[in-house]
């Protein structure tokens, strides 16, 4: 017994539960801490008698004790007790255990009990299922069947991923550039903070749309670029209202988010020339330009004669495949090629290997020219068929920018609310975004911005009858 330590009298209860022996003993004996029964420098009854007094095997209260040692409660002295280590008291009361318990099942929270809307209208995002499942399997087992990268920092990754892109690019956008002048990155975020550092735009004014893609706003901004709001109207920004002083300027021509305009021909010819005059970048952000439907496709402002020397093309895989991918590409201006790359570097923003090769076999069996052809003719019955909802059922309520893209604009009477009007909707089941989230300040106009990828032709007129029902007349 070691000297002055005192004799405790337990009398322990084991607790029920199916844990083995030794850690039934061990919760017991951190319960009577927990209560102050037990204190440091007390000892622990003797093994043989503690085990006589539960009616158990000498073997699981040894083991009890081991495990109570080895986790700092108790410590064995210079003779043969076994005593409670200072602060194990306190540990018991804050409730550290000594062995690792049955995780329990996870998943009864708040996010795993929330039901999904039954109409999804939230712009930018595609349907998924359009993707057919055999070509998608085949594009992965591919990838897989690749030899694993060693990741050394020797030429350019994705060789395969990015001739590819060279060609889909030049075929549908009419961008011809050398696969080594594409840079991938993990989403456009990614490439716009890198653009936002190869330029060094941090801390100088960058015109941007207004209404604009508050995601690229709110990158650029934090990326340090001062956002200069320059209003957009039914040809798409409009070149005459940027300054001599804005280092760069951000846009979306081949479909304007959230209006829907496509930059005029005279409006893009300006918009190169001022570049090139005033020495600022152009960010041209293709936003979902591979689907059109009632007008042809425009070239990227990238193809423009002089377009490779002032624009920098951003494209990414979320709006044409799946945002799960996490793939975008940049073409930077030839003189930012290099800061942007030591950009990445620097932070360390890559996609996966496999990931690059999937896509490669996907883009070169011709399994994404099969994707596109499905996905525009869906999108376009989706789009057809809301359009023709909206009219039958809020006649008053005028609809714009449903050329191209994967969302139209729905304008909403003067004065109206737009988030309660977002959340009323949102009470009934009808998920949406307002005019209002992707303007930086107050504005005049009112308006719902409706995708309608993921809306089945069979739901549009209940969801256009939910919208009716919740515009203020």
């Amino acid at each position: 017994m070691a000297r002055n330590a005192r004799v405790v009298e337990l009398h322990l209860e084991l607790p029920p539960s199916g844990a083995p022996l030794r850690h039934r003993v061990a919760d017991a004996l951190i319960e009577v801490l927990r209560t102050g029964t037990l204190r440091p420098g007390d000892a622990l009854p003797a093994t043989r008698s503690l085990a006589a007094e539960l009616g158990i095997s000498r073997n699981a209260v040894l083991a009890a004790y081991d495990e109570l040692a080895a986790a700092g409660f108790v410590h064995a002295t210079g003779g043969s007790a076994t005593v409670v280590a200072e602060g194990a008291d306190f540990a018991a009361r804050a409730g550290v255990p000594s062995h690792i318990g049955a995780a329990r099942p996870v998943g009864s929270g708040l996010l795993a009990a929330e039901a999904p809307p039954r109409w999804i209208l939230l712009p930018g995002y595609p349907d998924t299922d359009l993707i057919a499942a055999a070509d998608w399997r085949a594009a992965w087992r591919a990838g897989a069947a690749a030899p694993a990268s060693n990741g050394l920092p020797f030429g350019q990754p994705h060789a395969g991923l990015r001739a590819a892109l060279a060609t889909q690019l030049r075929r549908t956008r009419g961008v011809a550039v050398d696969p080594a002048q594409i840079v991938l990155v993990p989403g456009v975020s990614a490439g716009l903070r890198a653009l936002c550092a190869a330029a060094g735009l941090r801390g100088r004014p960058v015109a941007f749309e207004e209404p604009g893609y508050a995601e690229g706003r709110r990158v650029l901004a934090a990326a340090g670029a001062v956002i200069r709001p320059v209003p957009v109207d039914d040809e798409g920004l409009d070149p005459a209202a940027l300054a001599s002083g804005d280092a760069a300027v951000y846009t979306t021509p081949a479909h304007q988010y959230p209006l829907g305009a496509r930059l005029s021909a005279a409006r893009r010819a300006s918009l190169i020339g001022w570049a090139r005059r005033s020495g600022a970048l152009v960010i041209e952000d293709d936003y979902d330009g591979e689907f059109r439907y009632d007008v042809r496709g425009l070239p990227a402002l990238h193809s423009m004669p002089g377009g490779p020397d002032v624009v920098a093309y951003v494209g990414t895989a979320s709006k044409i495949l799946s945002p799960g991918l996490r793939v975008a590409w940049i073409i930077p201006p030839r003189a930012l090629l290099a800061p942007v790359r030591a950009a990445l570097e620097e932070s360390d923003e890559r996609i996966g290997a496999v990931t690059g090769d999937a896509l490669a076999h996907f883009i070169t069996s011709g399994y994404l020219t099969r994707h596109l052809a499905r996905a525009a003719r869906t999108y376009a019955a989706r789009r057809q068929a809301l359009i023709a909802a909206l009219h039958a059922a809020a006649p008053r309520l005028p609809i714009s920018g449903a050329a191209a893209g994967m969302h139209l604009v729905v304008a909403l009477p003067p004065g109206t609310d737009e988030s309660l009007l977002r959340a009323r909707l949102a009470e009934r089941g009808l998920a949406v975004d307002t005019l209002a989230q992707s303007a930086i300040g107050p504005h005049s106009r009112a308006a719902l911005v409706c995708g309608y990828a993921l809306l089945p032709e069979s739901q549009a007129p209940p969801a256009a009858a939910v919208i009716a029902s919740c515009v203020p007349r």
